[in-house]
């Protein structure tokens, strides 16, 4: 079923209110999701984007309920990757002649994942545009890295629409589609975790495209992503927050991150957020077992930091596999500008706190000087030096 977006423009996607895991299970969606494609009606007839495989066959018969598919001129893929990409086998199938356009990475994307270098596809590049009638053109922008080489956006002349891929979106399913239908606080925490879990990476590219968007002085009054809410109340604000966010963003915040085998980890983790509180009662303290909650959530949270502190007990010489697989996550992620601090009890050997540095080191942290590092379980005199890490962190 199509939703009207603005004048000939609807959108033409899938909510999709039971999807819990995206990008295999890397990523995890608590409130659902959507993939947005969209149909323009003008003189000729556009699609743009289409949703992934185990929804092609509804949306081929949706799209056919609502179009003749034979009068779709063309297709704009913005991006290749199968959650925009998925449909497109299904529905070359019905009508294999017709134009594709996209960057000249996403034809190498789109052939390499379907083996159909037949297909009609047109490269666009930056400033390319094609007229669709009626006083009409679509403006292609090229957005590598936002986030993968082949990506862009399409503008829309007149009704000042971009269409902007997965850039500004998040995984939030809302069945009214726009913004100001969302609920505020699960937008923007979703918002917040879509770009720490996903685009923080490619920050420096993120702050370097928006100001080239922001300087091309379009007048942009919807931007329609292909995930989540389209924006259309005030769509400044979420270009705004990736411009912040970009910057090696930071809040009033520490947390604490660990896993613990026989609990002497904890009390260590514990006693830090204490200290922290006591010492800066107006910094935000927030404590995260690694096995016990997602790491997705927790890299929200890491990213809102000015500071972290990871804890780990000596396992086999080394750290918990749990925290081995959240640091190379971290890693991935690329962070800047906070401080690290490291913990952890041992029984035997005790080199987790050394393996906890270099992690955190070549995740691109500062990692301060104190650290607790006791063995069996903790004494008084270990939690008091719980201070000196608090101070290092705050300071």
């Amino acid at each position: 079923m199509r939703k009207h977006i603005k004048n000939n423009v609807s959108w033409v996607g899938k909510i999709d209110w039971e999807l819990r895991q995206f990008h295999g299970a890397d990523y995890s969606v608590n409130h659902g999701s959507s993939q947005n494609a969209y149909l323009i009606e003008e003189e000729k007839t556009v699609l743009i984007d289409t949703v992934w495989k185990p929804h092609s066959t509804e949306f081929v018969d949706n799209l056919r309920s609502e179009i003749d598919l034979n009068k779709i001129d063309l297709i704009v893929i913005n991006h290749g990757e199968v959650d925009h990409s998925g449909s497109l086998p299904q529905l070359m199938a019905l009508i294999p002649d017709t134009p594709i356009y996209c960057t000249a990475n996403a034809v190498k994307s789109l052939v390499g994942q379907y083996h159909h270098p037949e297909w009609n596809f047109n490269v666009v590049k930056t400033g390319d545009s094609v007229d669709i009638g009626n006083g009409k053109k679509l403006v292609f922008v090229e957005m590598r890295m936002l986030h993968w080489p082949d990506s862009m956006a399409t503008y829309l002349t007149e009704d000042n629409i971009l269409f902007s891929n997965d850039a500004f979106g998040q995984h939030f399913a809302v069945e009214e589609l726009f913004n100001d239908k969302a609920d505020q606080c699960t937008l923007w925490e979703e918002a917040m975790k879509y770009y720490a879990n996903i685009l923080n990476p490619f920050s420096p590219l993120v702050k370097k495209k928006v100001e080239e968007v922001l300087a091309l002085n379009l007048p942009i009054d919807i931007i329609a992503t292909s995930h989540g809410i389209i924006w259309r109340d005030n769509p400044a604000q979420i270009v705004e927050a990736y411009h912040k966010w970009s910057q090696n963003y930071q809040e009033d915040q520490v947390t604490v991150i660990y896993d613990t085998m026989w609990e002497g980890t904890e009390k260590l983790a514990h006693r830090i957020v204490r200290e922290i509180s006591l010492l800066s009662p107006e910094t935000r303290v927030k404590q995260y077992n690694i096995s016990k909650t997602d790491k997705n959530d927790i890299m929200t949270q890491v990213f809102k930091s000015k500071a972290i502190a990871v804890g780990s007990p000596t396992v086999h010489q080394g750290i918990l596999s749990s925290v081995g697989g959240w640091l190379e996550f971290l890693k991935e992620l690329k962070f800047k500008n906070k401080k690290a601090a490291v913990f952890g009890c041992y029984g035997w050997s005790g080199e987790a706190t050394k393996v906890l540095r270099k992690e955190l080191g070549e995740a691109g942290f500062d990692v301060v000087e104190p650290e607790i590092r006791c063995s069996w379980n903790p004494r008084p005199e270990d939690l008091e030096q719980a201070k000196e890490i608090a101070k290092a962190l705050v300071g």
